[in-house]
């Protein structure tokens, strides 16, 4: 076992050697308890005045309801009254402030601590959260928000429309640099003021007209701008604070929030300690705490769910068969695409022949094979099961054309190529496709290719400073719509790391959201796949992934959705404060 491995171990193990101990001590005193009480009960029976048979019978009575109540007390203090939930992240998470987060795993916390101007129901339409309604004008290009009056910070003070202008301008000030700033670009000068034209922030189209009001213009008619309203990018933030604390607001005892947990404890690189807000608008949840642990490698994860440690775990692929028949077993699909993109900077990337080669050398229909858990091969981008896939998208396998390819670019069976390196974030899934592909690639282009794995921290910073010729990403949707996925390679998107840029690719996906006319959007949709994944390929998409989990059935109320949202406000334990209830570890 790898030292960073064991020393998640030895945090597990004095947790429980602290439970255990704990228990070790309520039945030390029990037991004293219900000796003493004996003692007392036999001196004071022996020294009363009734006869024996009666004497004996108000021993043995008092002595029943003695041990019944010392029984039921032990239990109580063996097993936890507190419900729990328990998970693992992948990695540590590297920040909480949700104006700069872009990773799952960061993501995966905030959406527990905070809420926005709007949520998602069951079935993925936005609905009514901190806003209690919205107007919409005629053109589509002005919302007017209206918030709820019984939404409160932890603090205890309210939130405000101030909050949210605060907190959008934020993330657009380009001081603040989020990769996210772009999910405002609908909104009036806020791209201008993003790339520093306009220095002036009153100018950006988002103004609250008093405590309960937000006000928003929009450039253009964009039709799934109620959806941006959900993601942690846009929800509220206290300007006293961040003032105050500077990059330490987020810290435990400093971060204040409106969602249905709070932060109560942050012990780096080993867990995350999550408790009820009970100031939350939507009702105290029914869990009392949450607990992520820091846990990368899946295989580690398994185990502690097997052994009553977490409840829920994603499944590692070589554990999907063993796993397929269990009563724990759920699967789902998942918008969520996983790709390989170039650094159009740096040779032999630069040129659009060697790229499509590289594309076209890859049998895409391996990896479900060596994943096992239903994923779906993918030469588009747009993921299935959203509007304006299409499977037809795409550069399909085909070495032959592949190796004339890479021939035209002067590099026949790869010879005279620069070295190259596959550069991931440390996973074992990672590992499996990075090795499945580099062996594709040496036997149909006579490429050998490096590989380079990283920690996610580091990982991110690489890719932002000094971008890898080949890198893994991957997207899961933020919002259900294509806009989402086509937005990602957009010239001033920040979560574009291939360096590349087409204004007819921009224009196109600029079009498509104001279209109202889904016809009309479907085909720009599909003329800009094709300039992606067929003619200029910037990226090679590989799959789209699926969730195969496992899901403790003491917990209900957690519900398996396509963009995998794992909110907890509505989670309970089903064996807690019952009379058989299992010791729920924290």
């Amino acid at each position: 076992m790898c030292f960073y491995c064991q020393e998640k171990w030895k945090h597990f193990l004095e947790d429980k050697r602290k439970t255990e101990g704990l228990a070790l001590r309520l039945e030390i005193f029990f037991a004293l308890s219900l000796f003493n009480m004996m003692t007392f009960l036999t001196f004071f029976i022996k020294k009363s005045i009734m006869r024996p048979m009666k004497r004996l019978f108000i021993f043995v009575f008092c002595l029943l309801g003695l041990v019944i109540f010392l029984w039921q007390a032990g239990d109580e203090g063996k097993a936890t009254t507190q419900a729990i939930f328990r998970m693992n992240l992948t990695a540590e998470p590297p920040t909480l402030d949700w104006s700069l987060a872009t990773d799952n795993v960061s993501i995966r916390v905030i959406e527990n601590l905070m809420e926005g101007l709007a949520s998602y129901d069951d079935a993925l339409r936005p609905e009514p959260a901190i806003a209690e309604g919205w107007d919409i004008s005629p053109d589509g290009r002005v919302y007017t928000f209206y918030l709820r009056e019984d939404v409160f910070w932890s603090d205890g003070k309210q939130v405000t429309a101030h909050d949210f202008e605060y907190a959008w301008k934020r993330l657009l000030n380009p001081e603040t640099a989020s990769e996210y700033a772009y999910f405002l670009y609908d909104i009036k000068n806020a791209a201008a003021y993003n790339a520093g034209k306009i220095k002036d922030a009153s100018l950006v189209g988002v103004k609250a007209l008093d405590d309960s009001t937000l006000r928003v213009d929009l450039k253009k008619q964009a039709v799934y701008f109620p959806s941006i309203t959900t993601f942690t990018a846009t929800f509220p933030q206290r300007k006293d604070l961040i003032e105050r604390f500077g990059d330490r607001w987020t810290a435990p005892e400093n971060l204040v929030v409106c969602g249905p947990f709070r932060l109560a404890e942050w012990r780096h690189e080993y867990r995350l300690r999550l408790v009820a807000n009970e100031r939350y608008y939507g009702g105290r949840p029914a869990l009392d705490e949450v607990i992520f642990y820091v846990v990368s490698e899946e295989t580690t994860a398994l185990t502690l769910y097997e052994t009553g440690d977490l409840d829920r775990v994603s499944l590692p692929p070589i554990a999907i068969p063993q796993f397929k028949t269990h009563p724990d077993y759920v699967h789902a699909p998942f918008l969520r695409g996983y790709y390989y993109g170039f650094n159009l900077q740096i040779p032999p990337f630069d040129q659009v022949k060697v790229r499509r080669a590289f594309s076209m050398a890859i049998d895409r229909t391996e990896i479900p094979k060596i994943l096992k858990g239903g994923e779906i091969p993918a030469t588009s981008w747009i993921p299935e099961g959203m509007f304006a896939h299409n499977a037809k998208i795409g550069l399909s396998f085909n070495p032959e054309k592949a190796r004339r390819l890479l021939t035209d670019s002067g590099y026949e069976n790869g010879v005279g190529l620069p070295p190259i390196t596959l550069a991931f974030n440390s996973d074992p899934t990672n590992q499996l496709i990075a090795e499945n592909i580099q062996a594709q690639w040496k036997k149909n282009l006579g490429v050998t290719i490096l590989l380079d794995n990283l920690e996610w921290k580091v990982y991110l910073q690489r890719l932002r400073e000094e971008t890898p010729q080949i890198f893994r990403l991957g997207w899961g949707a933020d919002y259900p719509d294509p806009d989402n996925f086509m937005n990602l390679f957009t010239s001033t998107s920040g979560n574009n790391y291939t360096h590349w840029a087409n204004a007819t690719y921009d224009q196109l996906i600029s079009d498509a959201a104001s279209e109202g006319d889904p016809k009309k959007r479907l085909r720009d949709y599909n003329r800009a796949q094709r300039i992606l994944t067929e003619s200029d390929v910037p990226i090679m998409p590989l799959f789209f992934a699926a969730q195969n989990l496992l899901i403790s059935p003491d917990i209900e109320g957690l519900k398996v959705n396509a963009m995998d949202f794992i909110h907890l406000k509505k989670v309970r334990r089903r064996d807690v404060n019952r009379e058989d209830a299992k010791k729920v570890k924290p």
